[in-house]
């Protein structure tokens, strides 16, 4: 029957083409458990996609035929605006934990104890490094998908989690019926090849990589839109029965095989114990195995297999008495580089970031890491592939430090891209940065300054994140900063993420920014050398944003803190005709940055200056940045010849040695409260810093 025949669009009869789609259903959800869960397909993928394209016309000419477990209803329809919290079915609770084999000697004896002379079986299973879930099933079709939350109740995810190939929709009963009422708990997964791809992809994009795979799980999970969740690769593991209804089981055991003729997928390497030993020996195996494995543990689970046993023992509020998790020690800061990725950014400098196997650093998951420019790549011969020692400079940015370990076949030396990997165009040399020069038309360049132009220091713009400005751009609605004050509702309803409210919303955040103060509008034009500092000494200096625009070096220099070189490439930002162009584009939208009342250089008392603060302070920087200010001071970013005294807190790094080698004045936090007191203020105590 071709495309033009009019009987294309007649209903078929009612009950043969029921009888076809209930065949249909079975077949395409059989194939997709042996293909997704038992990697044992039978049919190609031309032959499935068939079955499936033939299912989908006959619900469409036959709508009453549309079922809740149909393999066509995995992805839903318009995105949701938020989740509604539901209660579990039964509690969720996290797992006593240890990492001391003497704790497991004293977990099993307690065991025996409860048990009197009835020895203990163990059933053992590695502890997966996800994102818990509960499935509940009525009659054996997925009613509902619940997140941990607070283990008591959590978020309705249902429409995700039906797009994950291997929940089944609806339970398999081919060796045993389903129960009329069932829920399970499992985790949501993403194996660290598939994580590894999608980092890859998100840097290559100009988008922030997941800090983690149970990062990326759990937040593909809340997303309000099903079809990115479905377009990411996860997976579900299922290792608890919640609740039954019907025939219940004498051992966990059972209810484990059970799950496997339901159709979940189970975790790998599940195992029986009788004795510690054997728990140990367990544990050792996986530790051993766990940088192989393509899928995150943080060590493995020990549960009484007995279930009426664990019922006598119960639990406590926080977890049950009757189950261990034997957790590994935490890795050390040695990790592998599985790739090295390019990104641009805001500015079009080209930085190759080392796309790590995950690692805790400082109890920190770090699986990224910037390796700066090209002569830092060289200097250290960083390859991918290579075993490398991770440190968290300051206690904050991830630094490969050295390699520690490389195969004698070694990968070849990284080599930066001769063009931009986002719009192609030929990359220039600025010493040792690789930079892409079209900054009016590279997608990843205008991403960075949409987010930029929205940070909380800048426009402090809710909803303008990285995510947004990413769909922004691909979907064409913005191509400068200016179209982001023409944007519309119904415009960005057609995103993904995005309903009628968090449409309006994020319009209406854009249209509150449109009288910025004039230090905030400064700093989102993302001009070089414009720190938020300096965007506050500009500000104050001159008053508005014409004479900012106007102003020659000599006049910038005038400025504290302003240099030679800060005004060069303030003067030549604004020279530029494209700059310019880009700036009145969206003054003409009906911006005006409120002007302030200009004033010189304030005179500050004979005792203030210039202070750079650095290190760990009893009180927020920021605080003591404005209290100083408050008496007349300054504050600069840099130590120069300039800066007046430097205060320094615990853990103060570069900022203390070179005030020491320029014979700055150094001064701790309470000779600088002193200093604040004597001239007329007040430096409050604490104990937090930023």
């Amino acid at each position: 029957m071709n495309a033009e025949d009019p009987r294309r669009d007649a209903p078929p009869d009612l009950e043969k083409a029921r009888a076809e789609a209930a065949d249909l259903r079975r077949e395409i959800l059989r194939h997709a458990h042996l293909y997704y869960v038992e990697d044992r397909p039978e049919i190609s993928d031309d032959a499935y996609d068939a079955l499936f394209r033939r299912l989908q016309e006959l619900e469409r000419l036959r709508p009453e035929l549309l079922t809740p477990d149909s393999p066509t209803q995995r992805v839903g329809g318009e995105p949701q605006e938020r989740f509604e919290t539901v209660p579990h079915t039964a509690p969720m609770l996290s797992l006593d934990s240890t990492q001391e084999p003497d704790e497991v000697r004293r977990f099993d004896d307690r065991i025996r104890k409860a048990l009197g002379e009835e020895p203990p079986t163990y059933i053992l299973e590695p502890k997966l490094d996800g994102a818990s879930i509960e499935l509940v099933y009525e009659a054996g079709v997925l009613v509902r998908a619940v997140t941990r939350g607070n283990g008591r109740e959590g978020e309705d995810v249902t429409g995700n989690v039906r797009t994950i190939p291997t929940v089944p929709l609806r339970l398999r009963t081919e060796e045993r019926p389903a129960p009329p009422f069932a829920a399970f708990r499992g985790e949501v997964m993403m194996y660290l090849s598939d994580f590894e791809a999608f980092n890859a992809r998100l840097v290559e994009t100009g988008q922030e990589p997941y800090a983690s795979p149970r990062n990326s799980a759990a937040g593909s999970l809340r997303q309000l839109d099903s079809h990115i969740t479905a377009s990411r690769k996860l997976d579900v593991l299922v290792y608890d029965i919640l609740a039954l209804d019907g025939d219940g089981f004498a051992t966990d055991t059972q209810g484990v095989e059970a799950m496997r003729q339901w159709g979940f997928r189970l975790p790998d390497r599940l195992a029986m114990a009788t004795t510690v030993d054997e728990i140990l020996a367990y544990h050792e195996s996986f530790q051993a195995d766990r940088d192989e494995l393509d899928y995150e543990i943080d060590g493995v689970v020990i549960k009484l297999d007995d279930l009426g046993a664990r019922a006598g023992m119960g639990m406590t509020s926080h977890h049950p008495r009757w189950a261990l998790a034997y957790k590994f020690e935490p890795r050390k800061e040695i990790t592998r580089i599985e790739k090295i990725a390019v990104s641009v950014g805001r500015t079009g400098v080209l930085t190759p970031v080392a796309l790590l196997r995950p690692v805790v650093v400082g109890g920190v998951t770090i699986s990224r890491a910037s390796l700066h420019n090209r002569e830092e790549l060289r200097r250290k011969d960083i390859r991918e592939g290579d075993t490398v020692r991770i440190q968290r400079a300051g206690d904050v940015i991830p630094q490969v430090v050295e390699v520690v370990h490389h195969d004698a076949k070694r990968e070849p030396p990284f080599e930066m891209p001769s063009e931009c990997p986002t719009c192609h165009t030929p990359v220039v040399e600025d010493g040792p940065r690789t930079v892409c020069p079209n900054r009016f038309g590279c997608p990843a360049q205008l991403k960075g300054r949409i987010v930029h132009f929205g940070a909380r220091e800048a426009l402090d713009i809710e909803g303008l994140g990285e995510e947004t400005a990413n769909l922004l751009v691909d979907r064409g609605l913005v191509h400068e900063l200016a179209d982001l004050f023409d944007l519309r509702p119904e415009q960005l309803m057609e995103l993904e993420g995005f309903a009628e409210k968090s449409a309006t919303n994020l319009v209406d955040a854009i249209a509150a920014r449109k009288q910025p103060e004039l230090r905030r509008f400064l700093f989102a034009l993302g001009v070089p050398e414009v720190g938020t500092t300096v965007a506050r000494d500009l500000a104050t200096y001159f008053g508005n944003l014409e004479a900012i625009r106007s102003a020659d070096a000599a006049a910038l220099e005038m400025v504290s803190g302003i240099g030679p070189k800060m005004s060069d490439a303030i003067t030549a930002f604004f020279a530029d005709a494209r700059n310019t162009a880009a700036i009145d584009a969206v003054l003409a939208r009906g911006v005006e940055p409120r002007e302030t009342e200009p004033v010189s250089e304030p005179q500050a008392p004979a005792d203030a200056g210039a202070a750079v603060f650095t290190g760990t302070i009893p009180i927020p920087r920021s605080q003591a940045e404005e209290i100083w200010r408050s008496v007349g001071g300054r504050v600069v970013g840099a130590v120069s010849k300039k800066t007046n005294f430097v205060v320094a807190g615990e853990n103060a790094g570069s900022k203390l040695e070179k005030a020491e080698k320029l014979g700055v004045t150094v001064l701790s936090f309470e000779e600088f409260a002193r200093k604040v007191e004597a001239l007329g203020g007040t430096v409050p105590s604490g104990t937090e810093d930023e």
